[in-house]
């Protein structure tokens, strides 16, 4: 569960062009709903299955692109964080350490550092090209269920089952700041653009922005008496904000009036924390797992769903964006245990191999590759 939303400045001015018109929330059907019809000349993704990733032997929580698309991170409640080469499928290394299952991971802006949120009560900051542990951070008196950097890296912040909220800096390995923020567990903890406030939710059902630098809470919004909220994150321009919740709806909001603007519904999710995610490479849809053992995609702007993929034998509990090109990851729990690689057919995906243990000169030349990729597929 966590930063799968793409940071890229193109991407913030245009994910939510037409959203200020205003959708008065209406009540999820109390069974999934079938997928609306096509809008006549809406453009459509065409998702279709490209890799099986094997290796986890207990339920995976999260998936995560690094920041430059070259590798993909997952975890899960074997205590093992999986680095994967998205391109190949190919494992490239375990980050072993924690004593405990792992909740959530993030990676650091340069993509060179990852932090995952442990049972075990801490969260460890990895280098992820050499597999060691570069900082241990110690302060929760709970599991540690969420994790995420600001886009500098030189923060981070984390949410536990003890109701709190901490805040870090990266660089001493300390605790700047605790916030007493819920009374239940806290799920998911993400960082606006600039930093300057933090959305937090918890299974209080209430989702609540902070004031970084004072820890003050500025807003609180309410889901429905039925709608626990799970997940909750910023978009990618900061202006609005993405949760889900257990009456299987997913809901942008405008945090500035606490109005729900859009409604996404269609998917099961009664039970289990299951994270959405924005994807703003082609079109831009709102994806997410499901208990049904799909992940569905939705029209941003009409809350379509425009595509579902189908392959999961169990729940779709996490989902994640590739940051520059139409590709998907998404994880399943128990007796699935696979990651799977998503890719748009139409998007001209452009299969380049994971970086190698050191990494510049490999570095330089994916990064031209994706660069060339992107102008092509612009133009095409």
């Amino acid at each position: 569960m966590g930063d799968s939303s793409t940071e890229d400045d193109a991407a913030s001015q245009t994910t939510e062009d037409e959203v200020p018109e205003r959708q008065a929330p209406a009540p999820p059907p109390p069974a999934p709903a079938p997928a609306p019809a096509p809008s006549a000349g809406r453009e459509r993704p065409h998702y279709e299955l490209r890799h099986v990733m094997r290796g986890h032997t207990s339920s995976i929580s999260a998936v995560k692109f690094s920041p430059d698309g070259t590798l993909l991170a997952s975890c899960g409640n074997d205590r093992v964080v999986k680095i994967w080469s998205p391109f190949t499928g190919e494992l490239i290394r375990n980050l072993v350490g924690h004593t405990k299952g792992l909740s959530d991971i993030a990676w650091s802006s340069d993509s060179v550092n990852l932090a995952s949120a442990s049972d075990d009560l801490t969260i460890r900051i990895w280098e992820v090209d050499t597999g060691l542990t570069i900082k241990t951070l110690r302060g929760h008196t709970k599991f540690v269920f969420c994790v995420n950097y600001n886009l500098a890296s030189n923060l981070l912040v984390s949410g536990g089952c003890d109701g709190e909220i901490r805040i870090w800096d990266v660089a001493k390995g300390k605790c700047l700041k605790k916030i007493v923020a819920h009374l239940d567990y806290v799920t998911a903890v993400h960082f606006n653009r600039d930093a300057t406030l933090i959305v937090s939710c918890a299974l209080d059902g209430l989702i609540r922005i902070w004031n970084t630098t004072t820890g003050q809470c500025l807003k609180t919004l309410a889901e429905s008496h039925d709608a626990i909220c799970q997940h909750v994150q910023f978009s990618p321009n900061s202006k609005y904000i993405l949760s889900t919740a257990h009456d299987s709806a997913i809901r942008l909001w405008d945090y500035q009036t606490s109005r729900c603007l859009k409604t996404y519904v269609g998917h099961t999710n009664t039970k289990y924390c299951i994270a959405a995610c924005f994807s703003v490479t082609g079109g831009k849809w709102i994806i997410s797992g499901s208990e049904d053992h799909k992940v569905y995609l939705w029209d941003l702007q009409s809350r379509e769903i425009v595509q579902t993929l189908e392959g999961h034998s169990d729940v779709v509990v996490a989902v994640a964006t590739h940051p520059q090109q139409n590709m998907i990851a998404s994880a399943s729990i128990d007796s699935d245990l696979t990651v799977r690689i998503w890719v748009d057919r139409g998007g001209h995906s452009l299969l380049i191999p994971a970086r190698g243990v050191s990494g510049i000169w490999t570095d330089y030349i994916l990064t031209c590759i994706i660069i060339v990729s992107t102008i092509v597929s612009r133009v095409v």
